[in-house]
């Protein structure tokens, strides 16, 4: 299935695109772009910010720390930190101190004892963010990965709980689809992108994730097995270094590799795993794949939501390509971000032979992985083909988001899960995948890296 000549030369000229756009945007950032200094946040001084949500959760029910106390020193991180990363959109600190009284109150007049406090309400008294509108990039990880935050709500249809989790260096999971409700998304998925967008949990300490998806799925945790016991060295483990070379996305960086080799290595010798080196052909197909799974229609017949008519409000009509003009002499009023989607958009609008082409393929590699994987199996994958990058530098990458996407288009759990620092300080991660509804398995493996890795890094340290 090797692209023809033509797709060669209409992909190059994508790439092309793309990398003049990211050279007109890095412009505009230097010319009419806010100016910033080169900070880092100060470090953490603050005891209760170093907590996880579970830690506090388990001191507010026994009256050992006030609940008041937990939210004002968030509220203090906040206001310190958030004007150098602005991840915070919308503040809401005087009502969250009248609701964390009302915790205390409540706590005071000890009408339940721990023990039901914590079946009722396991997270009582913890603050926590969710991500603005569900659809904003990176907001979310940075929050927690500043110490803003402990505990937060993303949506991941393509990446967007995995790749801001793994460029802040912290944990994101996202679950089997039709787990987590999707109720109060924006915008809402219709067709067959309902099957493939995910509510998760996103936080800087592995122990919140799983009490976390529980209480975020209510009756769908039925469907998962998060209570069962995960016995590590009886599993069996798969990894993979890169995509296998498409000429669609970025090289992975040898750091990301060196950072998988070491857990590898770790698996097999310390923990006495069985691991196993794999090469899956259809991975380089995977941006091929997540986009006919994006453009193909629901069992209901709809249409799936086009990203050009949210730019216009179901009304307006927008010319993507005339807004890309108009953004270069500074005349549009929509994002180089949003302009580029609605132009992909429409190259990548499959017809129904296309569609059927990766489809085929999307059913076989399902296969080929769910029987590999089993109920006892996880998969190692790089997060991203890079580290972190720099703004704008995306725009020359359209495709990388592949690397998570596959699994969005093929409906497998993964967590992704931070692996420490480069040498310039940028986190290091990767995805733990499992086949359907094998959510546990992904979520004891990132605990065990946790411990054997150390997790988040508070910032300011490096």
């Amino acid at each position: 299935m090797a692209p023809s000549f033509t797709a060669r030369i209409q992909w190059f000229l994508l790439r092309a695109l793309g990398f003049l756009i990211g050279l007109v945007g890095r412009a505009a950032l230097v010319l009419t772009g806010p100016k910033f200094a080169s900070k880092t946040p100060r470090p953490v001084t603050e005891p209760l910010l170093l907590l996880s949500g579970m830690q506090l959760a388990k001191l507010i029910r026994q009256r050992k720390v006030k609940c008041t106390d937990v939210v004002q020193a968030y509220i203090n991180r906040i206001k310190d930190v958030n004007p150098m990363i602005n991840g915070i959109v919308k503040c809401r600190f005087e009502e969250a101190m009248k609701e964390a009284h009302a915790v205390d109150q409540k706590l005071a007049e000890r009408q339940e004892d721990e023990a039901s406090l914590e079946k009722k309400w396991p997270f009582l008294g913890v603050p926590f963010t969710v991500k603005e509108a569900f659809q904003l990039q990176g907001g979310e990880g940075c929050t927690l990965a500043a110490a803003c935050s402990v505990i937060g709500v993303g949506s991941d249809i393509g990446g967007s709980i995995r790749m801001p989790a793994f460029f802040n260096g912290i944990f994101g999971h996202k679950p089997s689809p039709g787990v987590v409700p999707n109720k109060g998304q924006f915008p809402l998925a219709v067709g067959v992108q309902e099957l493939f967008q995910c509510t998760g949990p996103m936080c800087r300490y592995a122990e919140d994730l799983t009490p976390m998806l529980k209480v975020m799925a209510g009756p769908g945790i039925k469907r998962l097995k998060l209570d069962a016991k995960v016995h590590l060295k009886d599993l069996k483990f798969y990894w993979m270094e890169h995509d296998g070379g498409s000429f669609l996305m970025s090289k992975v960086d040898q750091d990301l590799i060196l950072a998988q080799k070491k857990v590898v290595v770790h698996l097999e010798t310390i923990l006495g795993a069985s691991v196993q080196h794999i090469k899956l052909k259809k991975m380089k197909y995977s941006f091929q794949l997540w986009a006919a799974m994006m453009s193909a229609k629901g069992h209901d017949g709809k249409e799936p939501l086009k990203f050009v008519d949210l730019l216009g409000d179901h009304g307006k009509h927008v010319t993507p390509l005339w807004e890309l003009i108009k953004w270069c002499l500074g005349l549009s009023v929509y994002t180089i971000p949003s302009i580029g989607l609605a132009l992909l958009e429409e190259k990548f609008k499959y017809n129904n032979e296309k569609y059927q082409k990766f489809k085929a393929v999307e059913e076989s590699l399902r296969k080929e992985l769910v029987e590999m994987l089993g109920d006892d199996g996880v998969f190692l994958y790089p997060s991203h083909p890079t580290v972190a990058p720099k703004h704008h530098v995306p725009l020359t990458r359209p495709f990388n988001f592949a690397y998570t996407g596959v699994f969005s288009a093929l409906g497998f759990p993964v967590t992704q899960c931070p692996l420490g620092l480069n040498a310039k300080g940028l986190p290091l991660g990767i995805q733990v995948v499992a086949a359907p509804f094998n959510d546990h398995l992904t979520l004891a493996v990132a605990q065990y890296l946790e411990k054997t890795f150390g997790g988040w890094v508070c910032p300011g340290k490096f």
